[in-house]
C-alpha cells in the first residue's frame, strides 16, 4: 500500500475518532441514547473530507504525503 493511502486512512480515522468522541463528550456517554447514535453518523461528514483533502493534498502540496504544503527544502 503506498505511503499516500496509509496517510489519507490515518487521517480520515483520526478525524472520525476525535469528532466522534467530541461529540460524546458533549452530549454524554449513552451509547444507548438515540442522540449518541446520531453523533456518530455527524462524525462520519468529517472523516469523509478528510478523504477528499487528502486527494487534494496528493495533488497540489507533497505528493507523498496528504497534506496540502509543499515538501520542506532544507
Amino acid at each position: 500500500m503506498s505511503r499516500i493511502v496509509i496517510d489519507v486512512i490515518e487521517r480520515t480515522i483520526a478525524a472520525y475518532a476525535t469528532t466522534f468522541l467530541g461529540l460524546l463528550l458533549a452530549v454524554g456517554f449513552s451509547l444507548t441514547d438515540l442522540t449518541a447514535l446520531k453523533a456518530a453518523a455527524i462524525a462520519s461528514i468529517p472523516a469523509a473530507l478528510s478523504v477528499v483533502k487528502g486527494a487534494v493534498g496528493a495533488a497540489v502540496g507533497d505528493p507523498t504525503t496528504a497534506g496540502w504544503l509543499p515538501r520542506a527544502r532544507g
